[in-house]
């Protein structure tokens, strides 16, 4: 009798091992196909805001375009106009403006 009931709970546990596989698989997919290019577009950014130095023209998420002129711990100081001057936090900023 024991040996049958081990024999069941044997196959109970690769039931659920089949059961779960699908999803083991799906989550692998969903992590190469959408977060593992996230995780590399997200450190490039914040490489590349770590890199701006002044008089590099910037782009913010707000679709400013400007000048920076002053780097600060966490914000640049662009100017956007001929004299208009705007703080940003680095956070904002999406790029640089193309060549």
């Amino acid at each position: 009798m024991n040996i049958n009931l081990l024999l069941f709970q044997d196959a109970g546990s690769s039931s659920i091992i089949w059961t779960l596989l699908p999803f083991v698989f799906i989550f692998g997919i969903f992590y190469f196909l959408v977060i593992l290019p996230q995780k590399k577009q997200k450190q490039q950014l914040q490489d590349m805001i770590a890199s701006l130095k002044i008089n590099d023209e910037v782009v913010t998420n707000g679709g400013v375009i400007g000048v920076i002129k002053e780097v600060r711990e966490t914000s640049f100081v662009i100017q956007s106009a001929e004299k208009s001057f705007i703080e940003i936090g680095k956070a904002a900023v999406v790029g640089k403006k193309a060549e």
